[in-house]
């Protein structure tokens, strides 16, 4: 393991959120050692990533250096596809993964990086991530030579060019469309209940059951809180339209407060109930081997889950179901992969970060990518030839929710409210789901939580 011996800036968190940025002296990081400040294994390997210098530098020539959290077999067989394209290009590609299927330590070690002067070619982020970025300035790039050339304005859903855009200005390529409120099943499982893939909430309790009497976890969950908000989001978008719109993204007291929440957090009560003891810090990816393996019935996860599944030679139909959750066909709540661009010096840097952004919106890749990533492409001109009956399904159900009104950002993943808030909205979905309120206490929290973070 390599020594380091430097000065770093590195962000500490404040009581109430944010950062403060410190200079420190690290020695032996990486050895595992630090004298300063005591870490966790996350914080860590946050540490360590963000600090990692070698002759690759970000500013070399036709070389880009990426900023990712996809670390999971499915995330890097698709994450792979790019970089054979980029180097087929003659574009080398350097890798920088910070594991956390959420992207918070991704995040960490990106705020490391850039404030220290380093800031890699590209960043993978999410939502609001991006907006935030946006707003400092010198930071991010500047895509619109490419993007203007290629017609990225004609092809890209507006929804999503509200993150990929800053006053006019592309910043980041969208690399695909999330969908997040599927729920994955076990075809044997769900043929063992003697029943169909649930459409309704009563149908879903009746199969669970069903699972549950058959000596199998009937739902297979990670104790994160993203993995909780997640759940979330898909429950409340199953008590209407309306009602997703107005507690999710307008933030209605109202909406936050009344009733319908509490019927909400009552359901998240019920799914809880059929969630093994051991499910804490479990990652997603864990989860949806449960699934595969036949140890648990179903997974309530984005079509990221997909990919899991893809490598474990299951094919969509035969060895697992794909739905809506129940209640919520005809609706998406969406998240988008975004490589967001930053500044980079140099005109062969700036050379290879536009070459990068080209094979990211280029239709073959889009398509390539998200059949092996298990969402869609960002660009509405991708035939859906080489999908199969899932990613079907979900580009079909993409078009149907942008076209009745049902398409909305996701709260879970940072496209529907500022970090601020999202991080109050899980810190009282996940207290609530771990047992410390019941769902009357936790409706109250909310609207409290909500209003505070504003």
């Amino acid at each position: 393991m390599t020594t380091l011996v430097l000065e770093q800036y590195w962000p500490l968190p404040l009581k109430g959120g944010g950062f403060i940025f410190k200079l420190m002296h690290w020695s032996n990081l990486c050895a595992g050692g630090v004298k300063e400040m005591k870490l966790n294994n996350l914080m860590r390997a946050a540490v360590c990533s963000a600090m990692v210098v070698s002759a690759g530098s970000a500013n070399a020539a036709d070389q880009v250096e990426v900023l990712h959290w996809w670390t999971s077999g499915g995330e890097a067989a698709a994450l792979n596809v790019l970089k054979g394209d980029l180097e087929s290009k003659g574009v080398k590609w350097a890798d920088m993964p910070v594991a956390g299927g959420g992207g918070d330590a991704a995040m960490t070690a990106l705020r490391a990086r850039v404030t220290s002067g380093n800031a890699p070619t590209a960043a993978q982020m999410l939502g609001f991530d991006i907006k935030d970025w946006a707003q400092i300035d010198g930071a991010v790039g500047d895509l619109n030579a490419v993007a203007n050339k290629e017609g990225w304005d004609k092809v890209v859903p507006t929804a999503l060019q509200d993150f990929s855009k800053h006053n006019g200005k592309w910043i980041a390529a969208p690399v695909n469309v999330h969908s997040t409120n599927w729920v994955w099943i076990n075809k044997k499982a769900l043929d063992a209940t003697g029943g169909k893939a649930p459409k309704t909430w009563g149908e879903m309790i009746k199969v669970m059951d069903a699972m549950k009497a058959n000596g199998i976890t009937p739902l297979a969950h990670g104790g994160q809180a993203w993995q909780d908000a997640t759940l979330f989001d898909a429950v409340v978008l199953s008590l209407g339209n309306d009602f997703y719109q107005a507690a999710m993204i307008d933030h209605d007291p109202k909406a936050l407060g009344g009733a319908k929440m509490k019927e909400a957090f009552d359901r998240m009560a019920k799914l809880r109930s059929y969630v093994d003891d051991n499910f804490s810090g479990r990652d997603w990816n864990l989860a949806s081997a449960m699934v595969i393996e036949g140890k648990a019935g179903m997974q309530m996860m984005g079509d990221w889950a997909k990919g899991e599944f893809l490598k474990a030679n299951q094919k969509p139909g035969e060895d697992f179901v794909c739905i809506r959750f129940p209640g919520t066909q005809g609706s998406v709540t969406f998240n988008s992969d975004q490589f967001v661009m930053f500044d980079v010096k140099g005109s062969s840097a700036k050379k290879s970060q536009l070459s990068m952004a080209s094979s990211v919106m280029s239709p073959k890749f889009q398509s390539a990518f998200n059949v092996v990533k298990g969402s869609v492409p960002s660009r509405t001109d991708v035939p859906n030839t080489d999908f199969d009956a899932c990613g079907k399904k979900g580009m079909a159900d993409l078009a149907q929710a942008g076209a009745n009104g049902g398409l909305f950002g996701s709260m879970a993943h940072g496209h529907a409210a500022p970090a601020a808030v999202k991080g109050a909205v899980y810190d009282v979905v996940t207290a609530h789901f771990n047992g410390q309120y019941n769902s009357a206490k936790a409706v109250k929290e909310l609207v409290s939580a909500v209003a505070a973070a504003k």
